[in-house]
């Protein structure tokens, strides 16, 4: 069985970027496009994992092979954001879950509680903001499973995230993380021999899982922005008079992509530096997640 396990719809909500907050979309994405398009690349089985949404799940809800997510917003003891895919839920569970999202060991103990499959993403973006050495220990303590390969980041950054969750252990998964109809199922998590949802995580859980698709890419976010735009002036006809200042968004998607490989090199640096360094502390809670 194959899942896009990272995928976007309109109900992600607005823009976290300065001023375009106020009117441009994380995703323009028909939930109905996403799972149509799923289908059609091959993935047995489809889920959306918007930004502590699942109002997306309301068109999809009668589809023998969908399944709930959401990617949650949370905050880590230290302070730091942090962006958790939580997979295979009920609607009690999302109002949980929001309501525990800011309260990081309540949320863990809750996941842990329910049996929900979940996984650190994109651990080696600065997507989330700042990032602090204590946040890896806490992956490495508690984390279940670590996004290996997203379809937006760079290939070092997925290659890092895959290194770490071999030193650690964990669970690796895959998913596009795409934002446009363009990337969706491109980059994808594939169990052998899996038959239903249940046994598709069952088979994450014994570590079957296999990485397939691409990496991200300067061209593809550059891309994806292009694309994104042109919705917004769909959506938005008022937007238009902003047009010319399109002018600026290959500068902007190059800025964005080189702090990215810079937030790479430092934090897989930083991480690399304290496994040597000292005993880690994920020694000390190896049994958490063995109920």
């Amino acid at each position: 069985m194959r899942c896009d396990l990272h995928v976007h719809t309109k109900a992600s909500g607005m823009c976290n970027t300065a001023f375009v907050r106020h009117f441009c979309r994380e995703s323009y994405n028909d939930a109905e496009a996403v799972y149509d398009r799923c289908k059609r690349l091959g993935m047995s089985i489809v889920t959306v994992t918007d930004h502590d949404s699942i109002d997306a799940a309301e068109l999809l809800r009668d589809r023998p092979d969908f399944f709930l997510s959401e990617e949650v917003t949370c905050s880590l003891p230290s302070g730091t954001e942090l962006h958790l895919g939580a997979y295979g839920i009920t609607d009690r569970d999302h109002i949980e879950i929001q309501r525990r999202r800011n309260d990081f060991i309540s949320l863990l103990m809750y996941l842990t509680e329910r049996k929900i499959f979940y996984s650190v993403n994109h651990v080696f973006s600065g997507l989330t903001g700042r990032r602090k050495l204590e946040d890896f220990e806490w992956f490495a303590s508690y984390a279940l499973a670590l996004e290996t390969r997203n379809g937006q980041m760079w290939s070092r950054a997925n290659e890092e995230a895959e290194r770490l969750a071999v030193f650690y252990g964990k669970i690796g998964i895959a998913g596009s993380d795409s934002h446009t109809l363009a990337g969706v199922a491109r980059t994808y998590t594939e169990v052998r021999g899996a038959r239903t949802v249940e046994e598709f995580f069952a088979g994450l859980r014994a570590h079957r899982g296999r990485i397939r698709g691409d990496h991200g890419s300067l061209a593809k976010i550059t891309a994806d922005v292009f694309r994104i735009t042109a919705s917004l002036f769909q959506e938005k006809p008022w937007t238009i008079a902003m047009s010319p200042l399109a002018a600026l968004l290959p500068a902007i998607t190059v800025g964005h992509w080189f702090n990215e490989i810079r937030f790479c090199k430092t934090w897989a640096k930083k991480v690399n530096a304290s496994e040597t360094a000292r005993r880690p502390l994920w020694d000390l809670d190896a049994n958490f997640h063995e109920a």
